[in-house]
């Protein structure tokens, strides 16, 4: 298959490339980017290593441009993001030229209109899958696991993932992570202020509702599993809502420091009054002005942590045989771990390529616009990603996957 990496040269996309370079079944992979110096130079890096690579300068802003690289591409790859600026113009012209599709959407608003484009996706006999990043992407299918241990419906679902706070609290989180070579603030830097500002979207009772981010959820997951945690803007309670219908409530959580937090909020509340664009907000973010900095450490007095909640997890409650019970489904406690939460580009690049390699294996990936829990096999996909990080798999848990259920009490388990 010939493989189109829209935005291939970011730091997300040259991971899923030189994934995707090494899977059988893909003859030629077209690295796409505004930049073609940067297509050109993740091209020569990556020479040897797998299949043949060409660069090519896409700008996905210019119609006839992007539909000519996507017409002879079999699949595209879109690391192209913020994508509620991009995702819509991208998939469809992925499915105008007829070309499958995968992303890794991390914004509800366009996640939302993607899932849309369904019934138009299907006439075109294009399969796409939104979201196939770590969360979402991974976190989608931990939901998945905890879910199938349910025989009732579902009442309460949340995933969580961990904000990397240590190099935040020396002064400023990861450069490589926030700001581009050329200073200005990664495509992710400008999500992340989008997603912690606003309404975002949350499931509440049963509905898809919309409420301010940055609220706690205390959450007890397992026996000495406790601590509170975070809203914040992310596609997984949108396509959970469609996808296993929670009865309750459902939420994308952030693991993360009072400190941390308070900094956040202080952002989101300049975000809001129209002091900072999301742009502005996220330099702030890399580079915090010491201000900010004091009031947010007198702010995050009272607030609390995530205390022993594992770092990365999904978790649902409902029932099993008659009986109120919390699933939880978390990646093995091992070195592996950390290599994939601790490292942005490495946990959103090694899904989207794991996907991709269900595309290339004639999965049925069926037609139309899919979240990752419809259409991708977890099972499959977690003994792949044990074989992509090194130290994830656990003598408990095969495929690095570890599930525990335990007895809830209803009332006192309601956040």
């Amino acid at each position: 298959m010939r493989i189109l990496a829209l935005g291939g040269p970011g730091a997300m996309g040259a991971v899923a490339v030189r994934v995707a370079a090494r899977l059988p079944g893909v003859t030629e992979i077209v690295v796409a980017d505004r930049r073609l110096e940067a297509a050109q130079s993740l091209v020569r890096r990556l020479a040897g290593t797998g299949a043949p690579m060409r660069p090519l300068r896409v700008d996905v802003t210019a119609a006839a441009e992007l539909r000519a690289a996507l017409e002879p591409a079999d699949v595209v790859l879109n690391t192209v993001g913020p994508y509620y600026w991009f995702g819509m113009t991208v998939l469809r012209a992925a499915i105008a030229a007829g070309t499958h599709y995968l992303d890794i959407c991390d914004d509800w608003e366009p996640t939302q209109q993607m899932l849309g484009l369904d019934e138009q996706a299907l006439a075109a006999g294009v399969s796409a899958v939104v979201g196939m990043g770590a969360s979402p992407g991974v976190s989608n299918l931990l939901a998945l696991r905890a879910v199938s241990m349910l025989d009732g419906p579902v009442r309460d679902l949340y995933t969580a993932w961990p904000v990397d706070i240590s190099s935040f609290e020396a002064g400023g989180q990861d450069d490589e992570q926030l700001l581009d070579p050329d200073g200005r603030p990664t495509a992710a830097a400008v999500h992340w202020m989008e997603q912690i500002s606003g309404k975002v979207a949350v499931v509440d009772d049963g509905r898809l509702v919309h409420r301010r981010p940055l609220q706690p959820v205390t959450l007890t997951v397992a026996p000495g599993r406790s601590g509170t945690a975070y809203i914040v803007g992310h596609p997984e309670p949108v396509t959970f809502h469609r996808s296993f219908r929670p009865a309750g409530r459902s939420a994308n959580l952030m693991l993360v420091t009072p400190t941390t937090l308070a900094y956040l909020d202080l952002l989101r509340q300049d975000i809001d009054s129209g002091k900072l664009t999301n742009e502005t907000a996220a330099a702030e973010l890399a580079r915090p002005s010491v201000g900010r900095g004091l009031r947010a450490t007198v702010t995050a007095l009272g607030r609390k942590g995530p205390g022993t909640l594992p770092p990365f997890f999904a978790t649902a409650t409902g029932t099993r045989h008659g009986t109120p019970v919390t699933v939880t489904a978390r990646l093995a406690d091992t070195p592996g771990v950390a290599t994939l939460t601790g490292d942005m580009a490495e946990a959103t690049g090694v899904p989207l390529a794991l996907g991709l390699a269900q595309f290339l294996d004639g999965l049925p990936v069926r037609p139309g616009v899919h979240p990752p829990e419809s259409v991708i096999d977890a099972d499959r996909f977690f003994r792949d990603l044990v074989r992509r990080v090194p130290g994830l798999r656990a003598d408990d848990a095969p495929d690095g996957v570890v599930v525990g259920v335990s007895p809830t009490d209803v009332e006192a388990a309601r956040p």
